[in-house]
């Protein structure tokens, strides 16, 4: 049995090692200090305590925690679990414990603390987070941002209606519209602001080098008619069909499932009750009834469905026979597609001329692969054979086989089970090649004089280097004495590799802050290492005190649908770990905000960053006590 002595011997002996393991952490946070020294000089005053804490948490992860945390747990110390804020603060307070069940005298220098305790830490987020996101909503921690849609700037009601129910930040998007309708959207914010007392800040994201496919030929011109069916193929209700002057096209008035293009003469001469015969695209026969005439056209409903192309005959049935037949005009050619399947080759070119599908012979055999067109051509430069590719938001991904001065050639390995169709004008990631695009396009630069002017905050599309971020604060400096904040949006593998270094610059200027765009930055690091990277982010830039913002499908389903699904419910919850959360435009947006304004506040009194709050159980009902004989 061991003796008392020897139990006391043995805790001893593990402080005297704690204290050596975590003496020398503090140290390496130190010497790491003063190695970036000329750095921290060059950092804003406002952000200087925050970069050394920043500096100090990257030391403290360089190394695997959990031996150490497992050491200090059954001694009832901090594991440094949530040490984010305050990193060196948190080490200190170890090792003042540890020497004094060591007894022996231990006192830092005060000049050597960053960041003395965790109240200090919150004090510098919440502050750097009222500069650049404006203050928060009573009883709501985390500001909502809202995307503009294009009817802001036509629908005042709608922008009024956003800030009544808790927009903290509008998003204007410069790669949508222009800067007439940008400028009409933000009068309509200040007129509700006005209104309401309330204030928002006004965040201006630009487009960026957004890597796309180019267009692909156009589909056949074709359009169906079809009715509505029930469960058993019983029509509920007819297809309507508006047919208008094809040489002066007129809307129908409500909601047609086709607009037909005819002579205007033909069309005067319709009634309501004709039945109209035709012969479709497969040789099938079909009757079209005349319900309605107005002075702009007439509605025709179709029982039976139809395929109708160009040039299609209409019969007037018992009309005299110089007045019975009249041809469909014109119509919208189907938007063309790449239809793709694991194991077929995609060349992607240089040319942005029409992408086309693979070509096969009569026995089906290949005579070309499939093309499309890349609207940055300068990749070709940079990527290299073996790396991968995806297109459509990660829907289909590849390897890149050969690469030519003109041309890649992609083998497809990933679709959906049975293939996918690749449209033009679809995101293409490049997550393993090393590109040299600069974050900011020339029509970033013709976007950030009226951003600079008018905006609060200006948002940094695929910010992958320092560099990046310098030439956006050189270009704002040049543009306004006052320029807006920068926000830096993560969404590329690069990008996050050097989260730490470009936020040291970026902290150069008075207020920064973090995007965290899960769309393309799940393509760029994978699926499966989203919730890690994005969790990563957070601890990081709760390093530096610098807000984050959660962006991307947060209850889009809700916003577009006006349904959310249970997954949006837990993500938007999810949430309540940055500073702001981001809503997308749809038509129920401003129900999604409501909901996501009511979560929220809910939230807030369960989870602050990576603290569980341990408010009183709600339980459904006690606990019976039972028999207890």
């Amino acid at each position: 049995m061991e003796k008392a002595g020897d139990s006391r011997n043995s805790d001893l002996a593990e402080v005297k090692s704690l204290l050596l393991e975590l003496t020398a952490i503090r140290e390496e946070m130190l010497a790491e200090e003063h190695k970036f020294q000329s750095r921290l000089d060059a950092v804003h005053p406002n952000n200087r305590t925050s970069a050394r804490n920043l500096l100090h948490y990257l030391v403290l992860r360089r190394r695997d925690l959990r031996p150490l945390q497992h050491r200090l747990a059954p001694l009832g110390l901090s594991s440094l679990g949530r040490a984010e804020s305050h990193a060196l603060g948190a080490i200190d307070a170890v090792l003042k414990v540890l020497h004094h069940i060591a007894e022996i005298p231990w006192a830092p220098a005060s000049h050597e603390i960053a960041v003395r305790d965790f109240s200090e830490g919150d004090r510098l987020l919440v502050e750097h987070s009222d500069t650049l996101l404006g203050a928060a909503t009573p009883g709501r921690r985390v500001r909502i941002m809202v995307t503009m849609p294009s009817e802001a700037a036509i629908d005042d009601s709608l922008v009024h209606s956003l800030l009544q129910q808790g927009m903290n930040c509008m998003r204007i998007n410069c790669a949508h519209d222009e800067s007439s309708i940008w400028l009409r959207m933000i009068e309509h914010l200040r007129r509700a602001e006005h209104v309401l007392g309330k204030s928002s800040r006004i965040v201006m994201d630009l487009a960026g080098p957004k890597l796309r496919t180019g267009p692909v030929e156009p589909g056949p011109t074709v359009v169906r008619i079809r009715p509505q069916r029930d469960t058993f193929g019983r029509v509920t209700a007819p297809a309507r069909v508006w047919l208008t002057a094809e040489e002066a096209p007129s809307n129908p008035p409500s909601q047609a499932d086709v607009v037909l293009p005819v002579s205007s003469v033909w069309l005067t001469r319709l009634c309501v009750g004709d039945r109209l015969r035709l012969t479709d695209a497969r040789g099938a026969r079909r009757t079209l009834k005349v319900v309605e005439i107005s002075e702009y056209g007439c509605w025709v409903e179709a029982k039976k469905t139809s395929y109708v192309v160009p040039g299609t005959i209409l019969i007037r049935k018992g009309a005299p026979q110089d007045q019975r037949r009249c041809s469909i005009g014109s119509l919208p050619s189907v938007e063309g597609t790449i239809s793709l399947h694991p194991g077929d080759y995609l060349i992607l070119t240089r040319s942005i001329h029409p992408g086309r599908p693979a070509t096969f012979d009569n026995d089906g055999q290949l005579l070309a692969p499939a093309a499309i067109g890349c609207t940055i051509p300068e990749v070709f430069e940079d990527v290299q054979v073996g790396e991968s590719i995806w297109f459509d938001d990660g829907k289909i991904g590849g390897i890149i086989e050969r690469v030519e001065m003109d041309q890649a050639l992609v083998r497809i390995t990933q679709t959906r089970l049975r293939g996918a169709k690749l449209r033009g004008d679809k995101g293409i990631n490049l997550p393993e090649s090393r590109l040299g695009l600069m974050a900011m396009t020339d029509k970033d630069r013709e976007d950030l004089l009226f951003v600079a002017q008018h905006a609060d905050v200006v948002e940094l599309s695929f910010a992958n280097t320092s560099l990046d971020v310098e030439m956006l604060q050189q270009l704002l400096a040049g543009l306004s004495s006052s320029p807006p904040s920068i926000v830096l949006k993560i969404e590329t593998r690069r990008g996050f590799d050097n989260l730490p270094e470009m936020l040291l610059t970026a902290m150069k200027s008075p207020s920064c802050g973090v995007m965290i765009a899960r769309g393309d930055l799940a393509v760029e690091c994978g699926f499966e290492r989203l919730a890690e990277v994005q969790e990563e982010i957070l601890w990081i830039c709760e390093a530096a005190h610098v807000p984050v913002i959660w962006a991307t499908q947060v209850l889009e389903t809700l916003a577009k649908e006006g349904m959310p699904s249970r997954a949006e419910i837990t993500d938007a919850a999810m949430g309540d770990r940055a500073e702001c959360v981001m809503l997308n435009k749809g038509p129920h947006i401003i129900m999604a905000v409501k909901v996501l304004d009511d979560i929220l506040r809910r939230m807030q009194s369960h989870q602050s960053k990576k603290r569980s709050m341990l408010r009183e159980l709600r339980l459904a009902r006690p606990i019976p006590l039972g028999n207890q004989n």
